[in-house]
């Protein structure tokens, strides 16, 4: 594991003591621990440009969907975060049009689908008022639900930024997913 916080010398050196070591992978630490998302896609960059091409490349406990595809972007291979299943215990679903906090008001009476363009069960066939009612009972069953949709839901953004990078496109596919996805979460 890289580590050397904010300082890109501590982890030039932390990279090299590694690579001597000649390990199959190397995994990108102490990110995302309180500094600004810049600072940490700054401090993932830096590491990402010292590893080897050839050897995967994980970053450890991050992030949103739009700081994934940057890091992609840059070189990471791989990525573990507990934000999909601690945002659904809470009542957010991640869905292509941002995140959505299912205990808000406005969606008491909506009876549309959580999300049509995630494929699992739980995004087509609950609604997003049920998926609130279960929440506002504090029914256990809420988080459930929205843990398995968001956990398909960033599964399968990872398979399209996969399918955009062997197509050859990724970069402009995920520039264009971030714009749409930020401007949509801002709304």
């Amino acid at each position: 594991i890289v580590q050397g916080g904010g300082f890109e010398d501590l982890r030039r050196q932390s990279a090299e003591e590694l690579l001597a070591m000649e390990f199959p992978g190397y995994a990108i630490g102490g990110v995302s621990v309180g500094e600004t998302e810049e600072e940490m896609l700054e401090q993932v960059q830096w590491t990402v440009r010292l590893l080897p091409d050839d050897k995967p490349r994980y970053v450890m406990g991050v992030g949103t969907p739009p700081q994934l595809l940057k890091m992609i972007g840059m070189g990471a291979d791989m990525f573990d975060c507990v934000m999909p299943s601690r945002a659904a215990r809470h009542g957010t679903a991640y869905t292509r049009s941002g995140p959505l906090n299912l205990r808000n008001e406005r969606f008491r009476d909506d009876f549309s689908a959580l999300d049509e363009e995630t494929d699992s069960y739980v995004s087509k066939e609950f609604s997003k008022a049920y998926l609130r009612h279960l929440f506002m009972a504090k029914e256990s069953l809420g988080g459930v639900l929205l843990t398995i949709h968001n956990l398909r839901f960033f599964v399968q953004l990872m398979e399209l930024a996969r399918e955009k990078i062997i197509a050859g496109d990724f970069e402009a596919w995920a520039q264009s997913w971030i714009r749409e996805y930020e401007n949509n979460s801002s709304e």
